[in-house]
């Protein structure tokens, strides 16, 4: 074979293998990421995965490739941080185990078509090498996982800004600006943070940077986490009043035990035992805490709620699916004791969990989800009036959307989370979950308390901290002294409308630039 056809072999062959190198090295990048979130809180670890995609990116050359390579670093993230899907799907929800795989495997792939859209946008707007790297590659990451959040009811779980929730073995220096920008601002903080360091180093970014350019940014990005960290020791509202004590119940019900009618007595004691020892003026349990509908629970049974409530000089809320006089089922809470009872019902539903999408009727058959088929409650639903303060009342999921969770204040004083997170067993959901909550305790400069199954149980407070938690998986009431808060954060204000609006400026300069 001569030179020349060897060349043309070869160079196919060549190329396949580089790029094949380039998304095995991006799925991995994305993979590791996981390691970012909890209950590990390597939140560096974020950083790095965003530096070896940006330089990926970097030198792709051609739009295509730079989607390719973003679709297979969130694929990465996606099979890594969200796997325990299998086990609410396969385990409890009795679908077949291949089946269970296929349908996650399906639904990372498209969790990961968002970054890879976002990706493709920015290499199709090129200005130059130092702008999309600055300027398009941050404000991608973050519009991937606003449109993520968005489209078909959202799924914004693992956004990269969650990473700078505080634990007790790390300082998380951007957290400070969450209560100006929310979780999604961070996010752009931290891919900026990743683009800059790329920018700095000529192997990852090919750019020729002069001393001067190289010290104004790493002056400017280590300002900025400066700043992070002062503003920490801002405070955005102050005390409303005393401490509310609160009995946080965990009743540590298995989900396969759950629904068994075996097991609904051993249940209804389980509870009636735990609200009896419980000592706050607010007993909190968790999400669908007695597998009945409202109307079905045991009169003796709420009577005994109502009552240790008013022994106590407070309220009970439990988290009891209902139904309404117009035929609509809710995933919701009520509340009874000392104050009027009062009722929330779930706005934002979790699609094949707790309804089912159109034309989606057939996934019925394959899983089995007691107590599905919910309606959405209104949007706008006014905080709980109990034991002298106003609650924001959210259930699971809800807490992942910053701009709902925020809906209800500055009037809310305190945040209620109930949530069941036995349906994914001893995974990294429960640790993941939590870490949202913080996130929504900062944003709103308020106390978060979370009563769940079987964890994780806890009280938050206005700096995103963890003061007290029940260790998962075990029985028990956490009893708690919560302190009511009031005042406006910017982004209880704004939500997310300042990144909303940044992301267009991003896009009108790229197109300005481009002409």
């Amino acid at each position: 074979m001569c030179a020349c056809r060897r060349h043309r072999y070869n160079a196919p062959v060549k190329f396949f293998a580089t790029f094949s190198g380039q998304l095995l090295l991006a799925f991995i990048a994305g993979a590791i990421t996981t390691l970012a979130f909890a209950p590990f809180h390597a939140w560096p670890v974020a950083l790095v995965s965003l530096v070896i995609l940006f330089s990926q990116w970097q030198g792709a050359g051609s739009p295509l490739r730079v989607a390719a390579i973003g679709f297979a670093w969130s694929l990465g993230l996606f099979l890594a941080g969200v796997s325990w899907l299998y086990v609410s799907l396969h385990v409890y929800g009795n679908m077949p185990a291949l089946l269970a795989g296929a349908a996650i495997f399906i639904f990372c792939l498209y969790l990961a078509t968002f970054l890879a859209v976002a990706g493709w946008l920015q290499a199709r707007l090129r200005v130059n090498a130092t702008i999309n790297l600055l300027v398009l590659m941050p404000a991608a990451i973050v519009l991937g996982e606003i449109i993520r959040a968005w489209f078909v009811t959202g799924f914004p779980w693992l956004v990269l800004g969650y990473t700078q929730a505080p634990s007790d073995n790390n300082i998380t220096p951007l957290l400070g600006y969450a209560p100006i920008i929310g979780v999604y601002g961070i996010t752009w903080l931290i891919a900026l943070t990743a683009a800059v360091i790329v920018y700095l180093a000529p192997k990852l970014s090919g750019l020729v940077v002069s001393v001067i350019e190289r010290r104004i940014a790493i002056v400017a990005t280590i300002s900025l986490w400066i700043v992070g960290v002062l503003l920490m020791s801002f405070d955005w509202s102050t005390p409303s009043g005393q401490p509310l004590t609160a009995s946080l119940v965990q009743g540590n019900i298995a989900q396969h035990l759950k629904f068994r009618q075996d097991q609904l007595q051993p249940t209804i004691d389980n509870y009636l035992e735990l609200v009896e020892k419980s000592r706050g003026k607010l007993i909190v349990l968790p999400e669908t805490a007695l597998p009945l509908w409202l109307s079905s629970l045991p009169v003796d049974v709420t009577a005994a709620f109502a009552k240790k409530a008013i022994a106590n000089g407070g309220n009970l809320l439990m988290g009891v699916a209902y139904q309404d006089n117009a035929f609509a089922f809710y995933n919701g809470a009520i509340s009874m004791g000392q104050d009027p009872s009062q009722r929330y019902a779930k706005q934002h539903l979790v699609a094949f969990g707790e309804f089912i999408p159109p034309f989606f009727s057939w996934v019925y058959q394959w899983l089995d989800m007691p107590m599905s088929g919910f309606t959405p409650g209104p949007e706008t639903q006014a905080p709980m009036s109990l034991s002298g303060h106003l609650l924001a009342v959210n259930i699971c999921y809800e807490d992942t959307f910053g701009r709902e969770i925020a809906r209800p204040l500055p009037e809310a004083e305190l945040l209620v989370n109930i949530s069941n997170m036995a349906w994914y067993g001893k995974s990294l959901a429960a640790d993941q979950h939590a870490q949202f909550s913080q996130l929504r305790a900062v944003e709103t400069s308020r106390w978060m308390l979370r009563s769940t199954n079987t964890g994780v149980t806890a009280a938050i407070n206005e700096k995103g901290k963890i003061v007290a938690a029940l260790p998962q998986f075990t029985r028990g009431v956490l009893e708690v002294a919560a302190v009511p808060r009031q005042g406006m954060t910017p982004y209880v204000r704004w939500k997310d409308w300042p990144i909303y609006l940044g992301l267009l400026a991003v896009l009108g300069f790229a197109i300005f630039k481009r002409r």
